[in-house]
């Protein structure tokens, strides 16, 4: 059974945006990041099986995504594709996926509640980060689970031009056959070159 999760971070009356990463340890593709503004008191539905979006299965994700954008006053989604990992390092372009995704929102927040350790302040607008946030704070999880999602669809729909590297499996993390796909036909142009360069000499078969 599952601790519950808070709805509020604040104790006086904010506008609390959730802001959470997907993507960040992977060999291919963008990072991606989501923010969510949830409604003051979200439907029971929606909050019996928010969770950290690792421990949902995929059916469950793709439910709560589409409950969460329906419910949601505000919500976005945005990405840093791997030119802009291999240019700024996973961590830079991870806030910059963050920051584009709040500056989508259709409402501004007054705090953002941030999934980790660090982040880059944006726009003036107050932050909080909160170590494994996914899994106390309604709003980060709701970010979780838009996040994985989209990117899981994303990397689901380039499968299909590079088959190979079986992303529709492995969504791009270094799996054992991501890796040996990545030794057998080298770079796809959705691979982090940055994060490649090294690996495939410590690659043992």
């Amino acid at each position: 059974m599952r601790l519950p999760l808070h709805i509020a971070y604040s104790k006086t009356p904010l506008i609390e945006a959730g802001i959470d990463e997907a993507g960040r340890g992977c060999l291919a593709g963008p990072v991606f990041a989501a923010a969510v503004i949830l409604p003051d008191k979200p439907s029971h539905d929606l909050l019996k099986y928010l969770n950290d979006s690792k421990k949902l299965s995929e059916r469950r994700r793709r439910e709560l995504k589409t409950r969460i954008e329906e419910e949601a006053p505000a919500w976005a989604v945005a990405m840093a594709d791997n030119t802009e990992i291999d240019r700024m390092n996973i961590l830079n372009a991870s806030y910059l996926a963050m920051h584009r995704a709040v500056e989508k929102l259709g409402i501004k927040p007054e705090l953002l509640l941030v999934d980790g350790n660090r982040f880059k302040t944006y726009d003036g607008i107050m932050h909080q980060c909160i170590v494994k946030g996914d899994g106390l704070f309604y709003s980060i999880a709701a970010a979780s689970v838009l996040a994985k999602t989209w990117r899981d669809e994303f990397m689901q729909a380039r499968h299909h031009d590079f088959p190979q590297y079986h992303w529709n499996r492995n969504k791009g993390y270094p799996t054992i056959q991501h890796r040996e796909a990545l030794y057998r036909h080298g770079f796809s142009p959705l691979h982090r070159k940055s994060f490649n360069s090294g690996i495939q000499l410590k690659m043992k078969f």
